[in-house]
């Protein structure tokens, strides 16, 4: 039996940092697509981005994500939840103390 919290959400299930509703293009690099995708929901710890591009669970993307005229986040990302056709799921990795401290900026003009 699975351990539920006072939620009723399984802790693997729960979002670990607060989301944000900060609007952007994303550019993506992977061995199988690149390309650019929109994103409203993102956090210090991934985003979500719409695609119809085919990205599957694991598959590991290098992210550009433009943070208004003179500032942008380079970062990895692995594809942890994929809807094919619709969008995917990232979990950033090896994201810099300069880069979070970035995003957490944008996200705090929202």
């Amino acid at each position: 039996m699975e351990e539920l919290d006072e939620t009723g959400i399984p802790p693997e299930d729960r979002r670990q940092y607060e989301r944000s509703r900060l609007t952007v293009d994303v550019f993506f690099d992977g061995k199988d697509a690149t390309g650019m995708a929109s994103t409203s929901d993102i956090s210090i710890g991934g985003l979500y981005m719409q695609t119809k591009d085919d990205l599957p669970e694991g598959a590991v993307l290098m992210l550009r994500i433009p943070l208004g005229e003179d500032r942008q986040v380079l970062v990895n990302g692995e594809v942890i939840y994929s809807n094919p056709g619709r969008g995917v799921g990232i979990r950033f990795q090896g994201l810099s103390e300069a880069d979070r401290a970035a995003l957490e900026s944008e996200m705090g003009k929202n």
